[in-house]
């Protein structure tokens, strides 16, 4: 397959993330991230890099404890940190981070352009309180979506939770004409960790979208997942390592998403208006 100018590749990096306490111990681990990043870059060029949901900090009560010191602002250690290798390696870098803004904590995705500035960034919306999640108690839900432009694909990031709401999604392609959605998480194996799959290939193939779903390594988590605007037997999602680091190459051409949807009209034949139907009486 050849490749044209719509071409976009992704460095898609399911990192490691240790336990941690301190904004002494997140800056170490970043210091860490950007050293294995900067090692897969040397190796190919890419676009774009994309780490994990809170790729900066550990997912843990024992962390979100302690976010008066280890969160940060837009503009702090980890914006630092990922914009020295947006610039040394000319490209973007999509990371994760808990932001805080006055008293309050917040979910954080953020884009740096291979310039150095700030693209802009996400707050989770849907704040998880189940299995082993308890964001609820420390985070406020984001009040806004975020799209951006590379290389003639449109991009959204949601942030894992936020994936089982199909209204995002849809409102993301079909209002925003996002491309891929961007999908950071922070899958750990409870009891809803066997269903994400399933949610991540049913968003790529109703809204007829790339999705790439990015986790965190370690026992416990692993298992990213990029899907694709059409899969069947041949077209398969690319699967990452079960729970070890592991760094893809992903390749998207925009020819792709435009055949899938010429070639299967599901967003096309949709309706205006689902809610306008008459309900007939019995």
């Amino acid at each position: 397959m050849m490749l044209d100018d719509t071409t976009l590749r992704i460095l898609a990096c399911q990192i490691d993330v240790p336990s941690m306490t301190t904004s002494a111990e997140r800056d170490a681990h970043l210091r860490t991230s950007a050293v294995k990043v900067r090692k897969e870059l040397a190796k190919t060029d890419v676009d774009l890099v994309a780490l994990p949901e809170l790729s900066s900090i550990d997912y843990a009560r024992e962390t979100f404890t302690n976010l008066s010191d280890i969160a940060e602002p837009l503009d702090g250690p980890s914006f630092e940190c990922w914009r020295q290798v947006a610039m040394e390696f000319g490209v973007y870098v999509s990371f994760g981070f808990a932001k805080q803004e006055g008293e309050m904590f917040y979910i954080s995705n953020a884009v740096i352009a291979p310039s150095g500035d700030l693209v802009g960034h996400f707050d989770k919306l849907h704040l998880a309180q189940f299995g082993a999640s308890m964001e609820k108690e420390y985070f406020r839900g984001g009040d806004h979506v975020f799209v951006y432009d590379i290389k003639g694909l449109t991009i959204a990031p949601i942030i894992c939770y936020d994936i089982r709401i199909p209204e995002l999604t849809r409102t993301l392609v079909i209002d925003h004409q996002a491309d891929l959605i961007l999908h950071s998480g922070a899958y750990y194996r409870d009891e809803s960790f066997h269903t994400w799959h399933s949610f991540t290939t049913t968003r790529a193939l109703e809204n007829q979208v790339f999705f790439l779903s990015l986790n965190r390594a370690g026992d416990n988590y692993g298992n990213s997942v990029m899907s694709w605007p059409w899969m069947d037997e041949n077209r398969r999602p690319v699967s990452f390592e079960e729970h070890a680091e592991d760094f893809r190459v992903l390749t998207l051409m925009k020819s792709e998403l435009t055949a899938a949807r010429e070639n299967y009209s599901f967003l096309a034949d949709r309706f205006g208006d689902y809610g306008a139907l008459p309900k007939l009486a019995k």
